[in-house]
């Protein structure tokens, strides 16, 4: 059977036994698997409306929405496998790390994973990886919607190399975000100025980590230049950071195409890219609910091969760094940015095992950035279980698909059923699938009136 393809690399049998256990370690009294944490303050509050969000302070990494509608738990999440506790101001205590309730990791050629939560210490991640079985990860390096932060500290720094170790990941894993402040295709050379020293600061905390990925958005015209003109800005930049880096890679996504935003063809990154001086250090995110809602149809083999294609004609396969893994709430050709689980929104499951068969997405992290409702072990857990089964199986329609053990059906049930426990159990998504009161727990499908600052639909006038 496919499920024996799994391999423990810690934690429990299955997928589903690991999340009862660690719903076993999770009371409210906080007796968990425990994380180191070092150097930092106690977690502000959090905020409110759209931006609900936790955002630390004084050196300790955001934990936001990556996506604008995923939900990245804090440290006190209680399904996030980990406790802290405060040793006074500015310093925490050293703790230790269980890994009995983890999830298995499939030993695959297709890097699957999340983006998870970076809270209290960029070293973090990589627990909160490990823990839903992730082969991938991706995180905020800071808070992506303050334009300073504090430094990373030494200790973080030695204890997040540390644990990549440990954990067994290396850096073609990992595909840190950047902040959605950063518009470097603004014509204002004041405010893009400001974006680019934003940018460059994050590139410089990829090479202090030791990571070789940077995936950000390109930008906007913000109306007031032409895309020809804001290519050539976005390009500039990137040059400029490659002179004060080393060893990170400069990675666009492609974007779903509001507006003024660039990136929604994928001849607007090859524009990008034709400027740039040293092309060994940039690269291509592919977003799949973005692809979808740009007008790239990639529901079946066809529709994906015909992408795959164009993108390699206009762009080049050898740019591809990484993808996004997101379902979308939104039609074909929306040009709506709204990410939904995996088989439950327009695209559906059998778009993502074309992906999954596919060679060309081997060896690239291929991240979610779908709802998690702060139960990543429940949620993303499933998703990555499913998900991996799929990897490597070519089926073309549902008959083939039950001739090679796999129930698309079953799987979308599964992952139904996984989202509506966490709805039901968790604190809500936050951004575009959030609870409101009185809402019964269900969720508003791409409601205009909840758009996040930094989404796609925003022009990035003010950045």
């Amino acid at each position: 059977m496919l499920s024996s393809t799994l391999t423990r690399f810690s934690g429990r049998n299955s997928i589903s036994s690991g999340i009862g256990l660690i719903n076993t370690l999770m009371p409210t009294t906080r007796r968990s698997t425990r994380v180191a944490h070092h150097d930092v303050e106690p977690p502000t509050k959090k905020t409110k409306g759209n931006d609900a969000h936790t955002i630390a302070t004084n050196g300790a990494a955001a934990n936001l929405d990556p996506s604008h509608h995923t939900e990245h738990t804090d440290s006190t999440s209680s399904n996030q496998a980990k406790t802290v506790k405060w040793k006074g101001k500015g310093k925490a205590k050293e703790s230790e790390v269980d890994s009995s309730a983890f999830l298995e990791r499939v030993d695959s050629q297709w890097l699957v994973g999340a983006h998870v939560s970076a809270a209290k210490g960029v070293e973090n991640a990589i627990i909160n990886a490990a823990s839903i079985g992730a082969n991938a990860f991706a995180l905020f390096l800071k808070s992506q919607r303050k334009w300073t932060s504090p430094p990373l500290t030494d200790t973080s720094i030695a204890e997040f190399k540390k644990r990549m170790k440990e954990y067994r990941y290396t850096s073609k894993m990992v595909l840190p975000h950047g902040s959605y402040l950063i518009n470097l295709g603004n014509p204002d050379a004041d405010k893009r100025e400001k974006s680019y020293t934003c940018f460059v600061d994050d590139l410089k905390r990829c090479q202090e980590l030791g990571l070789e990925l940077y995936n950000f958005h390109p930008g906007s015209t913000v109306g007031q230049a032409t895309t020809k003109e804001s290519l050539a800005f976005i390009a500039e930049c990137i040059n400029r950071a490659h002179k004060e880096t080393e060893g990170v890679t400069a990675v666009l996504e492609n974007m779903a195409g509001a507006g003024n935003i660039i990136g929604s063809d994928f001849s607007h990154l090859a524009g990008i890219i034709e400027l740039v001086e040293d092309k060994s250090r940039v690269g291509v995110c592919i977003d799949t609910c973005h692809t979808f809602a740009a007008g790239y149809d990639i529901r079946t083999k066809e529709g994906w091969n015909n992408t795959m294609k164009a993108f390699d004609e206009m762009i080049g396969l050898k740019y591809l760094r990484g993808m996004h893994l997101n379902d979308s709430k939104t039609d074909y050709n929306s040009k709506k940015d709204r990410h939904e689980n995996i088989g439950l929104g327009y695209l559906g499951l059998p778009a993502f095992n074309h992906i999954l068969s596919d060679p060309r997405t081997q060896g690239i992290p291929l991240i979610l950035e779908t709802p998690s409702f702060e139960q990543p072990a429940e949620v993303w857990g499933k998703e990555i279980e499913v998900l991996q089964l799929m990897c490597g199986q070519h089926t073309h329609s549902p008959s083939q698909a039950e001739e090679s053990g796999l129930d698309f059906g079953g799987f979308v049930s599964q992952i139904k059923s996984a989202v509506k426990d966490a709805e039901k159990n968790g604190k809500g998504p936050k951004g575009k699938a959030q609870k409101t009161k009185g809402s019964g727990g269900k969720r508003k499908r791409g409601n205009a009136a909840q758009d996040d600052e930094g989404d796609d639909d925003d022009d990035g006038s003010d950045c």
